[in-house]
């Protein structure tokens, strides 16, 4: 049995190492490494603490069998230690499955308004005061980034930053959670603007990248990028028609355009429509090498393809459904309150079978 989890002597090995790592005073004056490394240990902590049971198991079992010959009641014990270590053996391989390295990670979500007109960015709305909650449910921090108003208060366009406080487990991570949140979200109800009480089906679109922690993660040569400043419009403080506030970031090789407003200096603006670039880059990047790599797992969840409608939110009958997993419930109330975790784990669980198939 130990040699089906040789690959497991290397992590522990590694473990081992960044402990000495995080015990070393100066590893914690550079921020960034202490961040890499403490991501790392925490990820390999769970490989650490399933093999540990896994072994004690394991230990417990060849124990009984060498004393079921003499002894009668360690006999009857040896079923329910095979049992035992049976699990712990499926737990383990569970665990040796490889994650997706950025669990971890925080994320920047997007919400777009998408056909419908007012009613798709008062939805946007409703999906963005979803996330909010959700957010806070988690214990996460949320931070509105830019947001282009409508005149009825709904969101034509919408980025918040969504972070975690402090280290969090892989599985636990803002990026394990949210990721699955990326494509088309359809409304069912009768819009506010509809005066004939006919239902209506509109849609908003969302995007969600892993947050680039490092500069260096994602290099952008400012020579690539072209800035323009120029007013800022809509609803905000003194600044907004004054001053040349708004920053609108081109950057010429993928042609990504970020334009951030919602700050009154042009220098914050500025770092806001960074923070947005480098993890569009990044997301680029990774759907890039995901697209060259045709012999890799494709995730029935996860998908390249954000234009997937992916959920639809039913009004009048207060019923949610995720089209990917199969999920349904009659809840939407409480879904869109905050209550988000079981929709998520529909598609967290539906994509942990996917990869137990794959590593079969």
């Amino acid at each position: 049995m130990a040699e089906a989890f040789a690959a497991v002597q290397p992590m522990l090995d590694e473990y081992t190492d960044i402990e000495r790592q995080l015990a070393d005073p100066s590893v914690h004056a550079d921020g960034a490494r202490a961040r890499t490394l403490g991501r790392r240990f925490a990820e390999l902590g769970r490989v650490v603490a399933a093999h540990r049971a896994w072994q004690a198991a394991s230990d417990d079992l060849d124990a009984a069998r060498e004393m079921a010959e003499v002894d009668p009641e360690m006999a009857a014990e040896v079923p329910a230690l095979e049992e035992a270590v049976e699990a712990e053996t499926e737990r383990l391989r569970r665990i040796l499955i490889p994650r997706d390295p950025d669990d971890a990670r925080d994320v920047i979500l997007e919400i777009k308004s998408g056909e419908g007109g007012e009613e798709s960015a008062l939805f946007a709305g409703d999906l963005l005061k979803m996330y909010l909650r959700f957010a806070e449910t988690k214990g996460w921090k949320a931070e509105v980034l830019e947001a282009v108003h409508t005149d009825m208060g709904g969101y034509k366009d919408v980025s918040v930053a969504i972070k975690s406080r402090g280290a969090v487990e892989p599985e636990n991570g803002v990026w394990a959670q949210l990721k699955y949140e990326g494509g088309v979200h359809r409304v069912q109800r009768v819009p506010a603007t509809e005066s004939q009480g006919r239902i209506h089906t509109s849609a908003a679109g969302v995007l969600v990248y892993p947050e680039v922690e490092e500069v260096s993660e994602v290099e952008i040569d400012m020579n690539d990028v072209r800035v323009d400043v120029y007013r800022s419009s809509g609803p905000g403080g003194q600044s907004v028609n004054t001053t040349d506030s708004a920053v609108r970031l081109t950057h010429l090789p993928t042609g990504i355009v970020v334009s951030c407003q919602n700050e009154k200096s042009q220098l914050q603006n500025k770092e806001s429509a960074l923070r947005i670039l480098r993890a569009r880059l990044l997301a680029a990047q990774k759907e890039a090498a995901d697209a060259e790599a045709q012999d890799m797992r494709k995730s029935q969840i996860r998908t390249v393809d954000r234009s997937e409608r992916i959920r639809t939110y039913n009004f009048p009958e207060n019923r949610i459904a995720d089209h990917r997993t199969g999920y349904k419930s009659y809840n939407l109330d409480q879904v869109l309150g905050g209550d988000l975790q079981p929709v998520i784990q529909s598609a967290i669980d539906a994509d942990e079978a996917a990869r137990l198939d794959s590593a079969e």
